[in-house]
């Protein structure tokens, strides 16, 4: 008998969606407000749209610091052709402003000459949040990932050491590569637990590599990542990672602030 009285209900309520469907107009479902604002788009996919904050355009490091010393100035090297080149013995930099969700371009090239095998081979990273000195953060791996192998959470294109990129699409050291990554920080209870975890979605080289990936923690080198603090908007991070290869240079980088 119960089983009848919710067939006979669910039957009910099926014929008055479908009384309400004919007598709905087509207005009756069109959004009109809020209007989304306009953006004018840059010239080519590379070239910042008119909200973005420019990281580096190619003249100078003015928008970036040391990881080490906030105080100080980013000192890596700004050659010609709007590049610039990390110097490994000055250490990691990181944007003075913080972020929270963002949507970031980043292109980024492994010398032509480049040495060593695996991970020893054009390693950098970005920290989509910086939590601190040294290389604390949630890191998305930079390497040569062309006919290069290593541990598939390490490649280019993974959140190192969480997750493995959906496909390959590395171009040769020497030529230009591209990051276009979507960033949803994670979000904290007042109790310091977590409300929602970290997302990211990665493009690499116009493929998708990421996609919405849940992050368990920060990055952990040894051990698996958990969420060992709470934090707000947090610098982007560049790191000056410290094998003997040859060093890695970066240009066209900016930033779109989300809600």
């Amino acid at each position: 008998m119960h089983i009848r009285l919710v067939l006979l209900a669910a039957l009910a309520v099926g014929a008055h969606a479908v009384r309400a469907q004919q007598t709905a107009k087509p207005e009756d479902t069109e959004v009109h407000e809020p209007v989304p604002k306009v953006v004018t788009p840059g010239r080519t996919i590379a070239d910042p749209p008119a909200d973005a904050v420019v990281l580096f355009g190619g003249k100078n490091l003015d928008q970036w610091v040391s990881t080490e010393n906030r105080s100080a100035p980013a000192k890596w090297t700004v050659g010609s052709g709007g590049v610039f080149t990390v110097n490994k013995a000055e250490g990691n930099i990181e944007t003075k402003r913080s972020f929270g969700n963002y949507q970031l371009h980043l292109e980024w090239r492994v010398p032509a000459n480049i040495s060593g095998t695996g991970q020893v081979r054009g390693n950098s990273g970005i920290f989509l949040a910086s939590l601190g000195k040294g290389d604390l953060g949630y890191e998305l791996q930079i390497l040569d990932a062309y006919q290069n192998q290593t541990y598939v959470n390490g490649m280019a294109g993974s959140i190192y050491k969480q997750a493995a990129p959906l496909a390959n699409p590395a171009r040769k050291p020497g030529e230009w590569q591209t990051y276009d990554v979507v960033w949803t920080a994670p979000t904290f209870t007042a109790a310091g637990a977590v409300a929602t975890p970290a997302y990211a979605t990665v493009f690499f080289n116009g493929v998708l590599v990421q996609n919405h990936v849940a992050l368990a923690g920060p990055t952990q080198y040894i051990g698996k990542a958990y969420y060992q603090q709470t934090h707000g908007p947090a610098p982007i991070k560049l790191q000056a990672h410290g094998d003997k290869s040859e060093p890695l240079s970066f240009r066209n980088i900016w930033v779109r602030e989300l809600p």
